[in-house]
């Protein structure tokens, strides 16, 4: 049973990451290099939160139930107000590398727009701090011990999978929106993506009570993936488009099976 909790949940949480890096990501040796810089500003970003936060409880009552609640709210919007300056810090060393690039190239076109290194940075951000939140609870998912035994909640490992595949994918989409804000000098954009991840954080802190906290997280990501649908330039047009090209494909393979065995 250990075995498939961990697997099962290391799928859900990993596994939509880990197809968008295959199929989109894995191929382009430039987007590969964005994807593990980008996953190494949010280790920036850990690092200096994580000594704020050791600064901090360190220099109180480490006694003081009400003192180190209080810390570990501080410490839950510090580090995602670090974040997100993170994620500023590498949109302008992005925006440097890019104009690099456009200057010894001789093609006209950069060889990675801005909307695809936002989406790869997004990624790299979003595996990282998934990566982070998931591996200590999947290590425990292979036991010894059993989940809820003291009255705890049987459903800790599925929605902390949840959690963390809403999480990987919302900074995928905050990613999108916020370099598109950035590009385009729209300051509020910047703003409500930030407001949003203080939100999605804040509310991990009502677990376990997980009817509260997953559903309006998922709400949320829902909600930004059609934001970033836009922003990176797509349409409804588009979309009928593409739906559109894929029966298209489809309807063409199966004529060709349907030659091939009347052949």
């Amino acid at each position: 049973m250990t075995a498939a909790v961990f697997f099962g949940c290391a799928f859900i949480a990993f596994g939509p990451a880990f197809a968008l890096f295959i199929f989109t990501i894995a191929k382009d040796p430039l987007r590969v290099i964005i994807l593990i810089a980008g996953a190494f500003f949010w280790l920036l970003s850990l690092l200096l939160s994580s000594l704020v936060w050791f600064i901090a409880t360190k220099a109180t009552n480490a006694e003081d139930q009400a003192l180190q609640k209080g810390l570990l709210v501080f410490g839950v919007f510090l580090s995602v107000l670090i974040q997100e300056v993170f994620r500023f810090a590498y949109y302008r060393l992005l925006r440097k590398a890019t104009e690099g690039l456009e200057a010894i190239s001789e093609e006209d076109s950069p060889p990675i727009s801005a909307r695809q290194m936002a989406y790869v940075a997004g990624l790299g951000f979003g595996i990282m701090s998934g990566a982070f939140s998931m591996i200590n609870t999947l290590s425990d998912s292979l036991g010894p011990g059993t989940v809820g035994m003291y009255g705890d909640s049987q459903y800790y490992f599925i929605t902390s999978a949840f959690m963390t595949l809403a999480l990987t994918l919302l900074h995928t989409f905050w990613g999108v929106v916020f370099f598109d804000g950035c590009e385009k000098q729209r300051w509020w954009v910047i703003a409500v993506v930030i407001c949003l991840h203080l939100l999605v954080s804040g509310l991990s802190l009502l677990n376990p009570f997980y009817v509260g906290s997953l559903p309006p997280v998922f709400v949320v990501m829902v909600l930004m993936a059609v934001w970033a649908f836009y922003s990176s330039g797509g349409s409804l047009h588009s979309l009928a488009q593409a739906s559109s090209y894929q029966e298209v494909t489809l309807s063409l393979a199966v004529q060709d099976e349907l030659w091939e065995l009347e052949a």
